[in-house]
């Protein structure tokens, strides 16, 4: 769960900026077998189409970790949409 701000998520907070949830599988060679592959699951917030946060982390990859980058597939959705969410016409209190 995100960091809250203001008594709202800041996961929440992204998802109306227009973020979407963005899942990435990473494949990459073992640095001291490089013929065998491993699998790395990424998953965060992020902006489509250009990605901004998974670039970094891919480019923070690159330059610190040992395992060279073999591909990497991403899949991205936005949870909010506009047509979901829509004004409420009254309030209604609980005890």
């Amino acid at each position: 769960m995100g960091l809250r701000v203001g008594g709202v998520s800041e996961d929440f907070r992204k998802q109306m900026l227009g973020y979407g949830l963005t899942t990435a599988q990473i494949l990459y060679r073992m640095p001291d077998h490089p013929s065998l592959l491993q699998t790395y699951v990424w998953q965060n917030y992020d902006m489509f189409p250009k990605f901004p946060a998974l670039t970094d982390f891919l480019a923070f990859w690159q330059q610190k970790l040992d395992g060279p980058l073999h591909s990497v597939t991403v899949a991205h959705s936005k949870l909010i949409k506009p047509a979901e969410l829509r004004a409420v016409d009254g309030v209604f209190r609980l005890h």
